[in-house]
């Protein structure tokens, strides 16, 4: 016989019980015939035969309900067979299912735990950049010249760094010394260079005017920041150009956020030299801006001085100067006239002036641009003296050198008041003890010593090289004039408000002290005679660090 499945058993089953039903039925008929015939006749002959015949049908109609119960109990079985097989494929499906979680969970694991070994190796990568940046930095506190470059780089970053259409990166040193040869003016370039950005403040009056940057811009500069301050730009391009194909689908092409991104794109193609696309791409913000948040809206100020700056970089002083002063009106009409921002983009106006020799107007915007600071920020203000010093440098570039003095002099008595109290007899600025110096250097030799004035220097703050770069430009130009003790005095002082003072003092000032003292002397010496050969003065902290130079005296183009 072959096997039967379970469903099979049971379909016989059911049959076998419907046969068993039908006989059962006529055992029932022909039992109650037997008995009616057994009680029509009192006493017939075969009764016997008859009662005999009723006991058989009897027993087989037994067996005949015992064999239906057997029935009945064989299809609960087969139903509750067929109930426990169902709870087994589910729990069978459960156990495939918690398998292949089990088996993505450990997926998961191998590659988080590859993720965790990566990170360790990156953040003990991180950890050796580190050592290595801080040997670094020790090394160049040595090498005066390298740290005045630094320091500047850190002040610039600061004005820079909330603003992320600002500027991405440094100025290339390359284009500033281009633009040096084809002004044909010493100083020209230099001093294009101090162009202020839009300072954050400038974000809050967009939104107010009704458009805020969206937060996703903004981790996408910090994205763009990161590789190409690696030199990745074959990372950064795309990245940029993958956000404005997906904000021109989602958005259309005239939106301010694809303004916004065109700005940050044509930052990194300006960073590569890459002015004419830079150029295109800065014009064809300013028009969605202009279209989309009208053409006196604070972004298309921004918009603006960028590509006034991005042209005053190639030496197009003229293009550029109608630029800058239509950014000034519309900051002017939407700021105020007193605003603290207005005087950035009069200190640009009036570099750009500087450059076409128009120093009647560079007077008048930078005295304008003073007095907005003075009144707004307060005579303490880092600006200010920024300003003064940017002041001076055009003064020496006619020639007038006593107003230079003067505004020299200011800034350094300033910080001296705010650094150890109001000015007396015994508490002098550092121009002062030059003087005497110079006036008794004939009477009594090193008249005035180093522990007379040495501790000023602490009043050159490490994070702003403006009274240090003001130390410098005073000292060279009393060199110019012959006072060679006023000028040591000076150049001895801006050497120890750096670093370097540290390691001297605590030298002792031995002969190893000395002789890397007279070194640096005589390197801030030549940087002095150069500027004064070139009248070249450096600009209080706009002075910038270069990324592929560490020529010294270079201000740099700085962005809105």
């Amino acid at each position: 016989m072959t096997a039967l499945t379970q469903e099979e058993v049971a379909t016989h089953t059911r049959t076998v019980v419907q046969g068993l039903e039908a006989l059962r039925n006529e055992h029932n008929s022909i039992l109650s015939g037997i008995s009616s015939t057994l009680s029509s006749a009192h006493h017939p002959p075969d009764s016997n035969v008859i009662a005999e015949k009723a006991g058989i049908l009897q027993r087989s109609l037994d067996q005949i309900e015992l064999g239906l119960s057997e029935a009945q109990i064989m299809l609960a079985l087969a139903s509750h067979l067929q109930t426990v097989e169902a709870e087994k494929q589910k729990l069978r499906a459960q156990v495939r299912r918690l398998c292949q979680e089990n088996a993505w969970l450990r997926d998961e694991l191998a590659s988080t735990q590859q993720k965790l070994q990566a990170s360790e190796q990156h953040v003990a990568q991180l950890e050796e950049d580190k050592k290595h940046l801080e040997f670094m930095s020790t090394i160049k506190k040595y090498d005066a010249d390298v740290q005045q470059d630094s320091e500047s780089s850190m002040e610039e970053k600061k004005d820079k760094s909330d603003d992320p259409v600002v500027d991405l990166f440094p100025d290339d040193d390359a284009d500033d010394r281009a633009g040096l040869k084809r002004s044909g003016d010493f100083g020209s370039q230099a001093s294009l260079a101090a162009m202020s950005p839009t300072p954050p403040s400038q974000f809050a009056q967009q939104v107010n005017a009704g458009y805020e940057i969206p937060a996703r811009l903004r981790t996408l500069h910090n994205l763009v920041i990161q590789y190409a301050s690696q030199g990745r730009y074959e990372v950064a391009v795309p990245l940029c150009k993958q956000a404005l194909e997906d904000l021109e689908k989602t958005s259309g092409h005239d939106h301010p956020d694809v303004a916004t991104m065109l700005n940050i794109l044509a930052l990194v193609y300006r960073d590569q030299n890459k002015y004419k696309e830079a150029a295109n791409l800065l014009n064809d913000a300013l028009a969605i801006r202009e279209k989309t948040l009208g053409e006196n809206h604070p972004a298309v100020a921004a918009t603006l001085n960028n590509l006034a700056v991005l042209y005053g970089k190639r030496g197009k002083y003229k293009e550029a100067e109608p630029l800058c002063k239509r950014a000034l009106e519309i900051r002017e009409k939407v700021l105020g006239r007193d605003h603290p921002d207005v005087a950035k983009q009069l200190n640009n106006l009036a570099l750009l002036c500087q450059n076409q020799g128009k120093y009647e107007e560079v007077e008048r915007y930078y005295q304008r641009a003073l007095e907005i600071y003075e009144t707004k920020l307060g005579p303490d203000d880092p600006n200010v003296a920024k300003t003064k010093n940017n002041l001076a440098s055009a003064y020496l570039k006619q020639g007038k050198y006593k107003e230079a003095e003067i505004l020299y002099k200011q800034v350094l008595t300033r910080a001296h008041e705010r650094e150890f109290g109001a000015i007396d007899g015994d508490n002098k600025p550092i121009w002062q003890v030059a003087e005497e110096r110079e006036e008794n250097k004939n009477k009594v030799k090193d008249s005035a010593p180093y522990g007379e004035y040495g501790g000023w220097h602490k009043a050159a703050k490490v994070d702003s090289p403006t009274v240090t770069t003001t130390l410098k430009n005073l000292g060279a130009l009393y060199r110019r004039q012959g006072k060679y003790e006023a000028a040591e005095t000076l150049e001895d002082c801006a050497i120890r408000s750096r670093k370097e003072a540290v390691n001297l003092v605590k030298d002792g000032m031995t002969p190893e002290g000395n002789r890397r003292l007279s070194a640096s002397r005589d390197r801030l010496r030549r940087g002095s005679r150069e500027s004064l050969n070139s009248t070249d003065f450096d600009a209080a902290d706009d002075v910038s660090k270069l990324p592929h130079s560490h020529t010294p005296n270079k201000r740099t183009l700085t962005r809105t």
